[in-house]
């Protein structure tokens, strides 16, 4: 396979611009998908300050070692990631245990990682890949290939070229203008033409998607993006190798926003069905008991005060229920359905 001529770059640190600029299009699917995913995710942060907003950001962490490790072919299920993340025994092959002891340190590190800095990549990948190769944390220093079903699929650069290339690769990232939805597509797609380690490279390109998202929302820390990417797995693949053939990121950039908007839209639909619990919950328990306090529905629904009141607004806009009386002394009333 053939290198393509445009991923072979020259270096110039004589202003901030650019000197290379990855060949991709943004499309107009792709100005809608970022219009959609931008429009939805105000929502789901409102979700997420709620009193079970801890748990629920546990639960899509498990989500994301998970997928994330499954798709380089780890075999430990959901419930045993969990286990591990508890602190609790699993019986799996030692490397598999490795591997997700080291995402989680590796997730961990979230709050300190800068998603501009090779440096802090490099460090990153240190702790991703300790004890399960001999270079963790360290460029690859010799020749590396994609194989499939069909044999050889891409054939990486030559070593000696990585460090010029992924240093090109973040000195376009730093400073670009492109919305950082479409930066952080076009930065995966180049990690993994790139192939810049001798492994942990998926891993790795995947994460450090979502650190760049979290410049631009930092509740993308919380989305399994990567349980829809191992749903899609085949057709991740396919838009690398589209996006090869095609010397351009435009395929892949729009694989991976709609892998986003297909992410934000499931834990919209999940939060919907969450908030017609908790909205039965409190109409049941005003029925059950008129003078019941704020204090009481938060023990019911377990959300946070902020999160009762702004169901009681909302039921109360539809008509739902009405107060009768002061704060203080007053009855709720449930209207008739």
């Amino acid at each position: 396979m053939q290198l393509v001529a445009t991923h072979v770059i020259t270096m110039s640190k004589k202003s901030n611009e650019p000197t290379y600029v990855p060949p991709f299009t943004v499309s107009a699917e792709a100005i809608n998908l970022i219009a959609e995913i931008s429009g939805q995710i105000e929502r789901y942060a409102i979700r997420m300050e709620q009193s079970d907003g801890l748990m629920l950001r546990k639960a899509n962490r498990i989500k994301t070692i998970h997928s994330s490790l499954a798709i380089e072919g780890n075999t430990l299920s959901e419930d045993e990631v969990r286990d591990i993340i508890d602190g609790k025994a699993v019986v799996a092959p030692i490397r598999q245990i490795q591997e997700v002891k080291n995402a989680i340190k590796t997730y961990e590190m979230y709050p300190t990682l800068d998603p501009f800095s090779e440096k802090d990549l490099l460090k990153a990948h240190g702790v991703m890949m300790q004890a399960l190769v001999d270079d963790a944390g360290r460029y690859r220093r010799g020749g590396v290939g994609v194989f499939g079903n069909q044999g050889l699929v891409h054939l990486a650069p030559p070593a000696d070229r990585v460090p010029f290339l992924m240093g090109d690769l973040f000195n376009w990232l730093k400073y670009a203008k492109d919305h950082l939805l479409i930066r952080s597509c076009v930065f995966h797609y180049e990690f993994e033409f790139i192939h810049p380690f001798a492994d942990g490279n998926g891993r790795m390109g995947r994460m450090w998607q979502t650190l760049l998202l979290m410049q631009w929302n930092s509740i993308f820390a919380w989305i399994p993006v990567e349980t829809i990417v191992k749903e899609h797995q085949q057709d991740y693949y396919a838009a690398i190798a589209q996006s090869d053939r095609e010397a351009s990121s435009t395929s892949f950039i729009t694989f991976m926003l709609n892998c986003l908007k297909q992410a934000v839209d499931e834990i919209r639909k999940s939060n919907q069905k969450s908030n017609q619990k908790s909205n039965q919950k409190i109409i049941e328990a005003m029925k059950n008991n008129p003078k019941v306090t704020i204090r009481e529905l938060q023990e019911v629904t377990g959300l946070s005060e902020s999160g009762v009141k702004k169901i009681i607004r909302q039921l109360k806009a539809d008509n739902a229920i009405q107060r009768s009386g002061s704060d203080k002394n007053g009855l709720w009333i449930v209207n008739a359905e």
